[in-house]
């Protein structure tokens, strides 16, 4: 009986997060935040930047991390909010904060209610991982918030299920997350002309053109020389 109370602790906030999501879907929140909604919207939201700066963009910091929060899928979407409203350098400033906010949330509501040593109870092999990940536990996730082919949601849960530093996540992701916020506030800033152009804002593509994919690709070999040189050590000592 006594265990009963203590796990419904642990997953209350897991619970909360659910309903959230939940309630997000419900009242219609994928129309709110969607290209059509910005298209029709773009003067009001353009308006209320004008008119209250600092009180708008620490809004769009607090909305980005409560929706990463909660993990609902496509933050980029909120991203091009960002560029038309902040312009890309101080757009991707928003985004940066709000989405580590929010990543660090959830990455820690993950570890309470799942725990941290969920790999114990894997066997081995996943234990064999977590051992070979703590030891380039930076680089690792340095690169997970890099490559763009993994859903952002999905890279804030599943570091939770390893016992890693808090630490070397937020910091991870406060850095690996700029380059692709640069990239998605800038199509932002540019919404306003093709709009007004007639033209369909996409995002397809966006993150795999060689301007843009090979500065990450080059940040991504960077962040595997920690682990190259921990390997040929190894290789030198034997």
């Amino acid at each position: 009986m006594s265990d009963k109370p203590s796990s419904l602790k642990r997953f209350l906030p897991l619970g909360v997060i659910a309903l959230a999501l939940a309630a997000f879907f419900a009242l219609g929140g994928p129309d709110y935040i969607s290209l059509e909604s910005l298209k029709e919207n773009q003067e009001i939201l353009a308006g209320f930047v004008q008119d209250n700066f600092v009180l708008t963009l620490l809004g769009f910091i607090a909305l980005y991390a409560l929706l990463v929060g909660i993990s609902v899928p496509g933050a980029s979407l909120l991203s091009i909010f960002g560029g038309f409203l902040f312009g890309t350098f101080t757009g991707a400033f928003g985004i940066v904060i709000g989405a580590t906010i929010g990543a660090c949330i959830i990455f820690l509501v993950a570890r309470h209610a799942i725990g941290s040593n969920l790999t114990e109870k894997m066997g081995p092999y996943m234990q064999k991982f977590e051992t070979g990940l703590k030891e380039n536990e930076l680089s690792y996730l340095f690169i997970l918030r890099l490559v763009p082919i993994f859903p952002f949601f999905v890279v804030n849960v599943v570091p939770a299920l390893f016992n890693i530093k808090f630490r070397n996540y937020a910091l991870s992701t406060l850095f690996g997350i700029i380059p692709g916020a640069i990239v998605f506030a800038s199509i932002g800033r540019g919404a306003s002309a093709i709009f007004e152009q007639g033209e369909n804002l996409s995002l397809k593509g966006a993150m795999t053109k060689p301007e843009i994919l090979l500065p990450i690709l080059g940040l991504i070999l960077l962040s595997l020389i920690p682990i190259a040189y921990k390997k040929f050590s190894k290789t030198q000592m034997v």
